[in-house]
């Protein structure tokens, strides 16, 4: 049976007399995720995965982030101001040790001020588009009301920038540079805020999640060790390796602080990745990591309800009318997929089979 074709690796510019508007969470029942995994959405969010994954395959940070764009050097100023802000808004002494309030402020301050800084580097002539664009601005750092983050609010950030190459503020030759300029810088931002405001997991699956806060750096990070002379699969536990070459791969530096805020054995507190050092390949990481996240993350409704469509994001059936094909309700537990197994203890090549045998079956 043939595969259903995969989304366009590019993204889709509105038109000059697009009307935008302000989005609103659409999949509230169960029978919404159906509409959710045929929308135009769907497709459209994921190509752009796909697109920026191509575009740093085998790239280091600073290699893919060379003769960055004014606009993307803009986007970064943005979250500058807010990692100042953190610095202007300490955390304020509370009984309880996670979830400091002092976040709400910091929150409050980029609601009041998301139109400002978005008119502050965009021309004056796609202004209309802020209403719609902001909101996944705002919803990309976290929730106030919990004090959490997620990978909900990733997914938020990447559909805002996606957003900046609709409306035309970013083209194709930003690409490389908006995953390992700007999403790097974002991933740095984030960890400040979850250090400063000890801010809790949304919906974390504990030891058998990926990671407690991202996913889509392990994707794109995956990428960019591609056909690395040196670093293989196996390497990313070795604290030494890590450490060296962490400000330069976003997978790498996802391990390095996941060594900084956990404590015990690699394979204990993080078994899912543990796992993934079994894998030979680079490449077969990274499709197994995209597989992954439409499984885990993609198809989970209580993360997909808190998704905004507008305009730009719709629930509008896909024009081909394909599918990437969703795992049936109830195909898997509600601990975790079968993505990734936790190899057994094994010889080393034993513990390679089993890695990507559990790859290649998803």
């Amino acid at each position: 049976m043939a595969l259903p074709p995969l989304p366009a690796k590019s993204v889709t510019l509105v038109s000059e007399d697009h009307a935008f508007v302000t989005p609103v969470k659409l999949v509230k029942t169960l029978d919404d995720m159906q509409k959710w995994d045929k929308s135009e959405a769907y497709f459209e969010y994921l190509g752009f995965i796909y697109a920026l994954n191509d575009a740093i395959r085998g790239k280091s940070n600073s290699k893919a982030s060379e003769g960055a764009s004014q606009n993307v050097n803009k986007i970064c100023g943005v979250l500058n101001t807010l990692s100042l802000w953190v610095d202007q808004i300490p955390p304020v002494s509370q009984p309880q040790r996670f979830g400091n309030v002092a976040f709400k402020t910091w929150y409050g301050r980029l609601k009041e001020e998301a139109i400002q800084l978005l008119q502050d580097i965009l021309p004056a002539d796609i202004y209309r588009a802020i209403p719609e664009i902001m909101v996944y601005l705002e919803e990309g750092f976290g929730n106030a009301t919990r004090i959490d983050y997620g990978t909900g609010h990733e997914i938020s950030f990447v559909m805002f920038l996606c957003s900046l190459f609709k409306i035309g503020f970013l083209t194709e030759p930003d690409f490389a540079a908006t995953a390992c300029k700007v999403f790097v810088q974002y991933l740095n931002l984030v960890r400040k805020l979850q250090q400063t405001y000890r801010m809790e997991p949304a919906g974390s699956h504990g030891v058998w999640s990926l990671d407690d806060y991202q996913f889509v750096p392990f994707i794109w990070g995956s990428s960019q060790l591609i056909a690395h002379p040196q670093i293989e699969p196996p390497m990313f536990v070795k604290p030494d390796v890590v450490n060296a070459v962490a400000d330069e791969y976003m997978f790498l530096s996802c391990i390095k602080y996941i060594n900084q805020v956990k404590t015990g054995p690699f394979a204990e507190h993080s078994n899912q990745l543990w796992s993934i050092s079994g894998v030979s390949t680079w490449s077969k990481v990274n499709s197994g990591l995209i597989k992954m996240y439409k499984t885990e993350v993609l198809s989970a409704f209580p993360l997909v309800q808190h998704v905004v469509f507008g305009s730009l994001f719709t629930l509008q059936p896909a024009a081909h009318g394909a599918s990437i094909r969703r795992p049936r309700l109830g195909e898997f537990s509600n601990s975790q997929s079968s993505c990734f197994k936790p190899p057994p203890t094994k010889s080393s090549s034993d513990t390679k089979n089993a890695s990507e045998n559990t790859l290649s079956s998803t």
